[in-house]
């Protein structure tokens, strides 16, 4: 499970998807979200599995290693689907004790099963094609503009890119702690459910151990290195659109005229 959580990760590929600029992605990624929950008909999403699948296909990330993100989060969406079948009032089609169940919740448990799903994927496949560089300066790039109301935007995109680059690197740390301790005798897969949250506590104390000293690892080496912001600063790869950058985004506006078309 722990390797499951894909969220965060690069995948090195040579496709159109990873050489197009990190804005246009990040815009991309957000139009795409929205218009997931935009859509109230099947005919939406279907336009929306058929553009993510082009997608998939120009970037070159095997669809098994995108679809294994799902696992992390196949509870909530189970939770939330179950939540939404048994107490959504409606039109019963099936009625048994009290149990009731209505189109209107089959309906709606569809939808926000769909809404889901893609929202994982595609936020993965902006973090699959992007590396964590390249998103901070997309970041900093699109949020420029908020400087001039004293928004410390350069620290933001850091934190955020921070943030990703510790995903992976704590989802090893966790697996090797797990590892260590199935060696010593611990068993996280059977028991009550209280039994197997307490069996977490000795993961998750040394894993935040080793958080703290790596933050401050990062901490010491920002400064030994005279980090101060990023006032003055320069890039060493300097964002620059280019003419496969503006198809892109006239493809996302076209598809932003299909959501309201459909």
């Amino acid at each position: 499970m722990i390797r499951d959580i894909t969220i965060g990760q690069y995948y090195r590929a040579d496709s159109v998807i990873h050489r197009l600029d990190p804005r246009v992605k990040i815009v991309g990624t957000l139009l795409y979200i929205i218009s997931l929950f935009a859509f109230r008909g099947f005919a939406g999403y279907a336009a929306a599995v058929v553009f993510f699948g082009v997608i998939v296909f120009l970037s070159k990330v095997p669809l098994s290693y995108i679809l294994r993100g799902l696992k992390p989060v196949f509870f909530v969406l189970i939770f939330t689907s179950v939540l939404n079948l048994f107490w959504t009032p409606g039109e019963s089609f099936f009625t048994w004790g009290v149990i009731d169940l209505t189109w209107e919740g089959l309906y709606k448990t569809i939808f926000i099963a769909l809404r889901l799903i893609f929202l994982v994927l595609g936020s993965s496949l902006m973090t699959f094609t992007t590396t964590p560089n390249q998103l901070t300066d997309a970041l900093e790039k699109l949020l420029g503009p908020l400087r001039h109301l004293r928004v410390p935007v350069h620290e933001l995109s850091m934190m955020m890119s921070i943030a990703l680059r510790f995903i992976p690197i704590l989802v090893d740390e966790t697996d090797k702690i797990m590892k260590a301790q199935a060696a010593r005798g611990a068993d996280f897969e059977s028991g009550s459910i209280m039994q197997r949250l307490k069996s977490m506590v000795p993961i998750l104390i040394p894993l935040f151990v080793s958080a703290v000293r790596r933050a401050d690892d990062l901490a010491l080496a920002m400064d030994a290195r005279c980090y101060h912001g990023g006032a003055g600063r320069t890039k060493m790869h300097p964002l620059r659109y280019r003419g496969q950058d503006f198809v892109a985004y006239i493809v996302c506006i076209c598809y932003s005229l299909l959501i309201f078309v459909v």
